[in-house]
This record gives C-alpha cells, sequence and structure tokens, in this order.
C-alpha cells in the first residue's frame, strides 16, 4: 500500500489549514481536510484558458489569473499565447507560490521563470483597480462564490466585483469563471 506524504502546510488568512499531499505521484491540495485541487484532473483549467485565449488578439496580449494552483491554467495559457504576451498571476499565498517552485517543479512550477510571466503575490481583487486593462481575465478563485480558501473572495461573484472586473477588460475582452458545483 502507497501511503499519503504530508510535504507541507499553512494557513489561509481565514485561518483554514492549508496542506500540499503527495500520493503515488499525484499531488492534492486540501483546505481543512477537503480537497481544492490535484493532479489528477486538470482538464477544465485547460478548457478555461482556451476559452479565454481563443479570443484575445494575436499582438500584445495581456491577462491576468486569478490564483496559481498547480499552474495548470498558466500552462495552457503559455502554450496559447504569443512569446510577447504579459501573463499577470495574482496568488494571495506565498506558500502557493514556494510549492509550485520547490515541490512542483515536475508539475508546472518552472513556469515562474517564464518571461511572460508576473507573478503578484496579492489579491487578484486589488488587480482589478481599472489601473490596468487585460484582453482576457481567468478566475480561478475558491471554485465558487461559496469560499473556502478565503470569505472575502465571494465578493468577486457578487454584482460590484463582476462590474470590476468588466471594468478591468479591454473593449471585447473575455473573462472566464471557474466554478465548481458543490
Amino acid at each position: 500500500m502507497k501511503t499519503t506524504r504530508s510535504l507541507c502546510s499553512c494557513h489561509t488568512p481565514d485561518g483554514a489549514q492549508l496542506v500540499l499531499h503527495e500520493h503515488d505521484g499525484h499531488y492534492f491540495l486540501r483546505i481543512d481536510g477537503v480537497q481544492l485541487m490535484s493532479t489528477t484532473a486538470s482538464a477544465s483549467e485547460q478548457t478555461m484558458a482556451e476559452l479565454a485565449c481563443n479570443a484575445v488578439p494575436a499582438a500584445k496580449q495581456r491577462i491576468l489569473i486569478g490564483g496559481l494552483g498547480f499552474g495548470f491554467t498558466l500552462r495552457r495559457v503559455l502554450e496559447c499565447c504569443a512569446a510577447d504576451a504579459i501573463i499577470d498571476v495574482a496568488e494571495l499565498l506565498n506558500e502557493v507560490i514556494t510549492w509550485n517552485q520547490e515541490h512542483l517543479q515536475s508539475v508546472n512550477g518552472l513556469l515562474l521563470d517564464d518571461q511572460r510571466v508576473r507573478i503578484h503575490l496579492r489579491d487578484v481583487y486589488e488587480l482589478l483597480d481599472g489601473k490596468q486593462r487585460y484582453d482576457a481575465i481567468l478566475l480561478d478563485v475558491d471554485n465558487s462564490p461559496d469560499a473556502l480558501v478565503q470569505t472575502g473572495n465571494a465578493r468577486l461573484y457578487n454584482h460590484g466585483g463582476v462590474q470590476r472586473v468588466m471594468a478591468a477588460l479591454q473593449p471585447k475582452g473575455r473573462v472566464v469563471y471557474w466554478g465548481s458545483p458543490r
């Protein structure tokens, strides 16, 4: 029987425990014991990236990804975008960035070194301040309006949050939300 190893953990701003596990070569991220994501399934993140990038003009692309996770969305965005694209990735937890670099290099951790990627250690809501306009915004934040990671994430899904997202889009830009039924 193969064992599940806990590689590292941290606490979210709301005090929940986030744990990175490895089992049989696959990685799992759990929050207070509930599985948040794993390396066993990434098709939805890839589809999300394709839906967003299909609408992006070929030149001078500017894309915002809310949530790094295991980097599957970022990987597909990089595959779909031009060499001169700028991809801003907002990640709330420094530990998630570090875990990608230290434990998940074989998954997608090396993507953080791509010259097109700019990692922002901050809440994606802060980047939606209207100072920068994006061709595409991909929000893989908390799986739904029902917060797991941070209660403040629910504001991305209410009327004011949607208006804020829309104000940060270029004309004819596209926003894609990832969601999970619970």
